[in-house]
């Protein structure tokens, strides 16, 4: 049973805990986090998700998922970084980015950005969660966006980071 902290509208902690997988009710939040990892080339590492995963099966997308109760949003992405890829990183390594709500959804995303070198054999893949991993560029990353192969949430996040993009993504 997985247990996520409870959060207002404004991420002020309400003192209570959900389990995942139950319905939030409205006015309630929890936190999601996501990494943008970049090689020293400037290219994005992309996982494949599991053929398991009920949402996005074998769409590929960059490190994501919900903060633990007890965590907070620098624990949360280094946890799922280590977890999903095997990278592991410092809490000081990670580029805060951008936070935001998803329009209808009951979750407060924080994204980050790390520059890692990591070749995609030495990654370590959580079962059920990912199941493949590459490097790729800003043109291939648009070519798979334009042909469906990323997660659709992830997708729109990549447009949302736009000019934040500059400068880590060749």
């Amino acid at each position: 049973m997985e247990l996520w902290d409870v959060y207002d509208e404004n991420r002020k902690p309400l003192g209570r805990t959900h389990v995942r997988g139950r319905r939030m009710r409205k006015g309630e939040y929890h936190l999601v986090v996501f990494v943008w990892v970049f090689n020293s080339r400037g290219e994005l590492l992309l996982t494949k998700r599991s053929p398991e995963k009920r949402s996005f099966p074998n769409k590929w997308d960059p490190t994501g998922g919900a903060a633990l109760a007890g965590e907070n949003s620098l624990r949360a992405v280094q946890r799922e970084l280590f977890e999903e890829t095997g990278i592991r990183a410092e809490q000081s390594e990670f580029v805060w980015v951008d936070t935001y709500r998803r329009a209808g959804k009951h979750d407060i995303c924080d994204v980050y950005f790390l520059r890692r070198d990591a070749e995609p054999d030495e990654l370590v893949m959580q079962a059920g969660e990912t199941c493949g991993a590459m490097w790729v560029d800003r043109r291939e990353l648009e070519r798979m966006i334009a042909q469906d192969m990323v997660a659709a949430p992830d997708a729109d996040r990549y447009r949302l980071l736009g000019e934040k993009l500059n400068g880590w993504l060749k």
